[in-house]
């Protein structure tokens, strides 16, 4: 039973690794997309352009606000409503609502959306400026893996020559055709071919690490690279002038673009400063009421005793008894809703605001914003500069790495052949082990100079890609 259940894990455990994804470039890129903290930082900055656009929008639109108070009052004082003298204690209410709008401001809430707007794009720009950076970075680190990859390649690829010369010079040596020492010599050769194996995997670890970093992974002892047919990849790029490539690059890459839009909203920005010299106009509404306790009105009228007043005669010169009646009123607080209604009021108001002097605040604010507008005209003829000058220096490194893989690819194919001829002496006894290592070792130094010059051409052949606007293919 404990067979089956260790085979059981086993199969499990082997499907696990089988099915695991391999990591390709572009999914090396993603995830580095998802995950960098340089990128999320300028994303939220891209955010807080957003809402910056948003309140510049929401700007025009008319402020309104509601008021309310309430006073108690003590002693002789003034009815708010009925402007009565009164030495009653009482309360009284105060409701309003009000609205403001700016009608003409010298254009500078329309200046400053469009700033806004354009501050937004200067964003996007610097966010995908970001990314293509990181892009860069992780295509340098993925071939540098690749690169690693092969040199274990070699490294193994050679030991198990040394493996099979061992195995020769063994017989040859209880043959008695060489002498013991020559055993010995492939031996020290395997063990320092051995050595030149775990370098070569430790350097393909680091080279793993420093990737699964980059992008941010954690779980980099898992991580397998997915290997592309690299030699494929020297053929598919044009290797375009200079110039052509400028030409292409100033409109696909964000760092020019960045630089003009920061020149566009420096330009806002003056428009908006020379907008203080322009009167404003504002146009304001407001609706009000109010409730006091002192408001009162009659609620009922009785007939009191009549009471002598006076007298008078009649037409025969009767003296008679005048009487006067006398009213006792009683009195009620008006209804709070009927005092609303009763008290409320509505104004619409028209404000004209000239400047005139300011201590000279409008004026050097203008001056300030056209400084800063000149010089960012010239960080426009800057950022086109030094990606010309980076074009350049991209294409002149192309062409060297170029070259020098070239050299290297016809160094390795002579050392090839010259092993191989040796390889024949060797076996027929006509070179010693010495010369014979030195020929092999001569073809690994010259195939893993190939390699890194290879890779090194195709690195800077995707450089010029990328200044193109072309994506990473491998």
């Amino acid at each position: 039973m404990k067979k089956y259940v260790l085979l059981l894990i086993l199969v499990l455990f082997s499907a696990s690794i089988f099915s695991q994804e391999k990591w390709t470039l572009q999914k090396c890129i993603q995830h580095a997309l998802d995950n960098n903290i340089q990128i999320k930082s300028q994303e939220y900055n891209s955010k807080i352009h957003d809402i910056n656009l948003q309140k510049a929008k929401y700007g025009i639109l008319p402020g309104l606000n509601v008021g309310a108070s309430e006073n108690l009052t003590f002693g002789r004082n003034v009815d708010p409503y009925s402007y009565q003298f009164s030495t009653d204690n009482f309360h009284s209410a105060n409701f309003q609502i009000s609205s403001s709008v700016t009608l003409f401001s010298g254009l500078q809430q329309y200046n400053s959306i469009k700033k806004a707007e354009i501050d937004l794009e200067a964003g996007n720009a610097s966010l995908e400026q970001t990314k293509n950076n990181v892009m860069l970075a992780v295509a340098s680190a993925y071939l540098n893996v690749l690169y690693a990859l092969d040199l274990v390649e070699i490294a193994e690829q050679q030991k198990e020559i040394t493996e099979l010369q061992l195995e020769r010079t063994e017989k040859l040596v209880a043959s008695g055709s060489l002498p013991i020492q020559s055993k010995y010599d492939v031996e020290a050769q395997l063990a320092n071919e051995e050595l030149n194996l775990v370098n070569y995997r430790n350097q393909y670890d680091f080279a793993v690490l420093n990737l699964a970093q980059l992008i941010e992974y954690e779980d980099f002892s898992n991580m397998e690279i997915q290997k592309p047919d690299v030699d494929k990849l020297i053929g598919e790029s044009v290797l375009l002038s200079p110039k052509q490539i400028f030409d292409e690059a100033v409109n696909n890459l964000p760092q020019v673009k960045y630089a003009e839009l920061n020149y566009l909203s420096s330009q806002k920005a003056l428009q908006i400063s020379k907008g203080a010299f322009y009167p404003r106009l504002t146009m304001s509404a407001t609706y009000g009421s109010g409730y006091s306790s002192l408001t009162k009105f009659v609620e009922g009228i009785k007939l009191g005793n009549p009471m002598l007043s006076g007298f008078a005669t009649d037409n025969l010169g009767n003296l008679l008894d005048v009487y006067q009646y006398t009213f006792d009123y009683s009195y009620v607080n008006k209804p709070f809703f009927d005092q609303i209604k009763d008290n409320a009021s509505t104004s619409v108001g028209f404000y004209l605001n000239i400047p005139i002097f300011n201590g000279l605040q409008t004026r050097s604010g203008v001056n300030s914003s056209k400084l800063y507008l000149e010089q960012a005209k010239l960080q426009v003829d800057q950022a086109k500069k030094d990606l010309f000058k980076e074009i350049q220096q991209a294409w002149s490194d192309a062409v060297s790495a170029m070259k020098k893989f070239d050299a290297s690819e016809k160094a390795f194919e002579a050392s090839n052949l010259s092993f191989e001829y040796t390889q024949k002496k060797y076996e027929q006894g006509l070179v010693n082990i010495t010369d014979y290592n030195i020929a092999k070792n001569n073809v690994s130094r010259t195939q893993i100079e190939m390699l890194k010059s290879k890779y090194d051409f195709i690195f800077k052949q995707k450089i010029l890609d990328f200044y193109r606007g072309l994506s990473f293919n491998f």
